[in-house]
Formats: structure tokens, C-alpha cells, sequence
């Protein structure tokens, strides 16, 4: 059985299927911010959504993260290595990337595993 959650027109922000989540892309909460601050706030947006689905960052199997630019690296990775449990770290990409719109410099897609 495959469940969606919060499903438009284009994507699902959760998909389930056997016990694993997929979540779309998350990006910031605000583009006009810097590199910092777009990291956290994307991440914020996924661990809820991944609290909304049943699992949490321990959990988490594989992350992509997409950079605009490699430049801006270490302060991403600052951010992402606070954010990461200790001992939990996902299989993790991260590529160089055109954004959707110009002002993002970051985003993620996250698969992980139910609770």
C-alpha cells in the first residue's frame, strides 16, 4: 500500500510505501537569508515532516543535498553536522545545482525509515 500525504497537483510532500518515507525536496523557509540560515530552516522543515510521517532523524537512510554553489560547502555542512545525531548519519550526495529560483542556495531530499 502506498500512502501520500499533503498531495498537489504536481507532488506529495510524504510518500510511504513498506515502511519507508520518501519526502519531496524541502528548500528554506527564507530565500533573502544566507547559506546558514536556509540550511537550518530547510532542515527544520524536514524533521517535521518526518515527526508528520512517523519516523524522525535517526531514521533517516539517504539524504541529497543539492548546493548552488560548492562555495558555500563548510558553512552548509556546519549546520547539517549540528543537526545530525550523533552515530546517525544517512547515506548522504550532495551536488553543485541550479536552484528553482535564484535566491536558494540549498536543498534536500530525504528517504528514511519508519519508527
Amino acid at each position: 500500500m502506498i500512502e501520500r500525504l499533503e498531495t498537489g497537483a504536481r507532488m506529495s510532500r510524504i510518500v510511504k510505501h513498506n515502511g519507508t518515507i520518501y519526502l519531496c525536496g524541502q528548500v528554506c523557509a527564507d530565500a533573502t537569508k544566507g547559506i546558514t540560515e536556509q540550511t537550518q530552516t530547510m532542515l527544520d522543515k524536514v524533521e517535521a515532516l518526518l515527526l508528520q510521517a512517523g519516523s524522525d532523524k535517526e531514521h533517516m537512510l539517504s539524504a541529497t543535498i543539492y548546493i548552488k554553489d560548492m562555495s558555500m560547502f563548510a558553512e552548509m555542512n556546519a549546520v547539517w553536522d549540528n543537526w545530525v545525531p550523533q552515530g546517525y548519519a544517512p547515506a548522504r550526495a550532495c551536488v553543485e545545482a541550479s536552484m528553482a529560483r535564484d535566491a536558494l542556495l540549498v536543498e534536500i531530499s530525504v528517504v528514511a525509515a519508519e519508527k
